[in-house]
């Protein structure tokens, strides 16, 4: 398994014996329990094996200790399932033995030193454990030994008088590994915001924005991190939220992946309009309205207040003006598209005619708009040949309709969020205009230019949640729209994914001091390099392990910001190694 991993590592798991799935991961994976050791290139997790329904047909047939490539058993969405400890300790004996230089009865024909060892386990021991491990220790090519990890569990419960006490944690990581110096690092995870459930969803958001907290000088159990620690925030934010204060605009960024879609299949969905007046009356009043103010002045039309679109004034939630604040430059075509988007318009026939009413204006001279230069869309090009009164033919059949009103509205879109952005971060220019080439680029594919959009859109959510829930400012917000930009930059959109930026523990104290946190952790350490050896105690509300399940689980409380009161209900873990050494 590990000579094939080194060209390409199974996304199956290979089957040992009858009873044993073997699952390689790489180093660029997460891997499972990754809390408790530290990070290679590749680990091997062993687990239960899924028991097959006609397995009474093989019963007969006795299988050898070889691995068996042709059986890849398929993905399952269920947990994983633990081995027993007394066949995990077994693993972990044959893994080391054939390691082992000492061994040399077995006859291997090449040292090989494999990837690290970890085996669930189903905790049936006294000691509950529910990790087995075994990491093998070399000098250079050359294995020197094995390092033998136990993880145990308990809980959860709410009890703190059955929490560890530190110095007795301390003697006895002394005793064990006959260290006379012992260093203390503590660790805090703390929850401060997890959008709560939705009535009628049924998809419960996984937005969620805590902070880690790493020091140096841990003087007792479940210390509140001091303010000199390191501290990062890790966001995790799914857009669609009806309370976002941006949902307007995410409602409007809909509409655009709809029509985006009907212009790739050839078939748009359309949504009942919202407005009392059609689409198309309100394409009427609004060309009459420019045909009344076409006096010879409004052809530069740049007044402010005269082309504001009432819609869009409602589109933005009053209670955050001062953070998303609507944009007084709409030009001719985004002011059509506030008309027609997905609250107005409802059907393709009615898009057609709005078009018909647009373009007929223009032929006839009846208006003359102004746009904003660099535009690239149709519409603009024929609004920019009305200036010499003659426009092009257009047959208003087929996508075309709809592949105007994706451009408009892809123009009017990245205006808006541009704005924002500038807005937010207008003290540093020279970023700014590197963030605009990427996103606004207007030479791609139409299909490109409203992914990068999504993009745009999942960077502005982050923003505004920032700036209203951790009432962030320009010097925190810089370097976080610096770390999503170079993330989209060379990633597909991934609303799950968790953005990172360090940040001063003082700058949210108040959303952490008074709270319990989701999980606590001391590493107790003594050595160097291989020679280090480690003691881990962790707290944590949910399971250290996905195998791990428990009678108790479901009085777990809730997780949320104002839950000082109440009292948590933590998973102890305790992480414990030994060094063997073979020569």
């Amino acid at each position: 398994i590990y000579e094939e991993g080194k060209t390409n590592i199974s996304d199956h798991p290979y089957l040992f014996e009858t009873d044993v799935e073997i699952h390689l991961i790489g180093g660029n994976s997460k891997s499972p329990g990754e809390r408790f050791w530290n990070k290679n290139s590749m680990i091997y997790i062993l687990q239960k094996a899924e028991q097959k329904e006609e397995s009474d047909s093989f019963e007969d047939s006795k299988a050898d200790d070889a691995i068996h490539d042709s059986e890849l058993l398929p993905k399952k969405s269920s947990a994983p399932l633990p081995l027993s400890v007394r066949r995990a300790r077994q693993l972990i004996s044959l893994y080391t033995m054939a390691q082992n230089p000492n061994m040399t009865h077995l006859k291997i024909s090449r040292e090989i030193v494999l990837p690290p060892l970890w085996i669930r386990c189903d905790s049936s021991d006294p000691e509950h454990t529910c990790w087995l491990g075994a990491e093998p220790l070399k000098t250079g090519d050359k294995i020197r030994g094995i390092c033998l990890h136990v993880v145990t569990c308990h809980g959860p419960t709410a009890d703190k008088t059955s929490f560890a006490d530190l110095e007795e944690l301390k003697k006895a990581h002394t005793i064990r590994h006959h260290s006379s110096v012992v260093m203390m690092k503590g660790f805090a995870r703390y929850e401060l915001f997890r959008a709560a459930a939705i009535e009628d969803m049924l998809i419960e958001s996984e937005s969620n924005i805590c902070i880690d907290i790493v020091w140096n000088t841990v003087d007792k159990i479940l210390q509140t991190p001091p303010l000199t620690s390191t501290a990062t925030l890790n966001i995790t934010l799914e857009c669609g939220d009806p309370r976002s204060p941006v949902h307007q605009l995410y409602k409007e960024l809909q509409f655009l992946l709809a029509l985006a879609e009907g212009l790739k299949t050839g078939v748009a969905e359309w949504s009942e309009p919202l407005e009392s007046e059609s689409a198309v009356e309100l394409v009427r009043e609004f060309l009459k309205d420019l045909k009344m103010k076409l006096d010879g002045f409004c052809a530069s039309g740049n007044k402010k207040g005269t082309e504001k679109i009432k819609c869009d004034t409602a589109a933005v939630d009053s209670s955050i003006k001062s953070i998303f604040s609507e944009r007084g430059d709409l030009d001719f075509a985004e002011q059509l598209w506030c008309k027609m988007r997905s609250e107005c318009v409802s059907s393709y026939q009615e898009l057609v005619e709005c078009f018909t009413l647009v373009i007929r204006s223009l032929e006839h001279g009846e208006i003359q708009p102004w746009i904003h230069q660099g535009s690239s869309s149709l519409l603009s090009k024929l609004i920019q040949q009305s200036y010499h009164g003659k426009i092009d033919d257009i047959s208003l059949s087929g996508i075309t309709p709809i592949q105007m009103l994706l451009e408009i509205g892809l123009d009017k879109m990245k205006k808006d969020y541009v704005s924002f952005f500038i807005g937010k971060l207008a003290e540093y220019p020279f970023k700014l205009l590197l963030f605009q080439d990427y996103f606004i680029s207007t030479s791609l594919d139409l299909q490109e230019q409203v992914h990068r959009v999504q993009k745009l859109h999942h960077m502005l959510e982050i923003m505004v949640s920032c700036t209203v829930l951790l009432q962030f400012k320009h010097e925190n917000l810089f370097p976080l729209t610096q770390t999503c930009i170079k993330y989209y930059k060379e990633n597909p959109l991934n609303e799950k994914h968790a953005f990172q930026l360090p940040i001063r523990p003082a700058l949210v104290k108040n959303l952490y001091q008074n709270h319990q946190p989701e999980i606590w952790k001391v590493d107790i350490s003594s050595g160097h390099g291989q020679k280090e050896v480690k003691t881990t105690w962790q707290v944590c509300t949910n399971p250290p392990a996905e195998h791990i399940t428990s009678k108790n689980t479901g009085l777990l409380c809730e997780s949320t910001v104002n839950a000082e009161s109440e009292e948590r209900m933590y998973f102890i873990t305790t992480a414990t190694c030994s060094q063997v050494h073979f020569i």
